[in-house]
């Protein structure tokens, strides 16, 4: 039989999976750190990508000058982005009060996010879903919290529970709905659609590198060895995509949270 025919299994190739996600994929015996499952990897990429966002926004917010520098410029269009293009088009005159949270979620999305581009890491962080979970909640408790105060709690859980004009009859139908809605399928579809993007798009790369990589170091198979040298060159044009789905997954991610937080703090119901 043909080599290059082989089934994978017996090939010597294991097609990437749930389990490469895991910090201790490469290492069974030790899934986390000091024994501790969850002093893992993505743990360590959240702290580093928090003190990140940190340190750059002080060093942009340093020495401001008239002419900007280059990376005065970089930090100013990313403030201006998130302010203009976020903030103050969604929330209007209340958006100074979310801008600080608004512009340091968008900053530790993306940092995070493009981790996973990065070959000292080569892992977005949120495509564990229990980080992307965490950040959703985070945002759940910003909106919600944002509604409690400004209309009290039976005040909020009336505007976001009992649309105007539905007769009273259909209430019990739809008060369960509405807190369903609004309560609950928010920050789950917002961790999802988070999650989603970033497990796929990195297990995309990792199937045309480990694959490129199997079939560039078969033997007597040029035909493969030809198909695994592409595979291997088009998970650039890949890695680069990811850049930009990185950034417009942080970008979904801020927008939703600012439009949540509007519809919590809005005078229209």
């Amino acid at each position: 039989m043909n080599p290059g025919l082989l089934p994978l299994d017996a090939g010597g190739y294991k097609p990437p999976g749930v389990d490469d996600f895991s910090f201790g994929a490469a290492f069974p015996d030790a899934p986390g750190w000091l024994g501790a499952d969850w002093l893992n990897k993505p743990l360590l990429q959240a702290v580093i990508g928090a003190l990140l966002v940190i340190l750059l926004w002080w060093w942009a917010s340093r020495n401001l000058k008239v002419k900007p520098s280059k990376g005065q410029f970089l930090g100013e269009y990313i403030y201006e982005f998130v302010r203009n293009g976020i903030a103050r088009d969604i929330l209007h005159h209340d958006y100074k009060r979310f801008l600080p949270y608004l512009l340091g979620l968008f900053s530790f999305l993306l940092v995070n996010n493009w981790f996973g581009e990065f070959f000292f890491f080569m892992f977005p962080t949120f495509s564990n879903v229990g980080y992307a979970y965490g950040l959703a909640f985070l945002s759940w408790c910003v909106y919600v919290g944002a509604g409690f105060a400004k209309f009290g709690f039976g005040g909020f859980l009336k505007r976001q529970l009992i649309p105007e004009g539905v007769p009273w009859y259909l209430l019990p139908l739809i008060i369960p709905l509405e807190f369903l809605a609004n309560f609950i399928t928010r920050p789950i579809t917002l961790a999802l659609r988070l999650f989603a993007n970033m497990f796929a798009g990195h297990l995309v790369v990792m199937v045309f590198v480990l694959g490129g990589a199997y079939l560039l170091t078969l033997e007597n198979n040029s035909f493969f060895n030809v198909a695994g040298g592409v595979s291997i060159i088009f998970s650039f044009a890949i890695l680069f995509l990811e850049l930009f789905i990185g950034a417009l997954q942080a970008y979904i991610f801020t927008v939703l949270t600012a439009q949540y937080v509007s519809t919590s703090i809005s005078e229209a119901h």
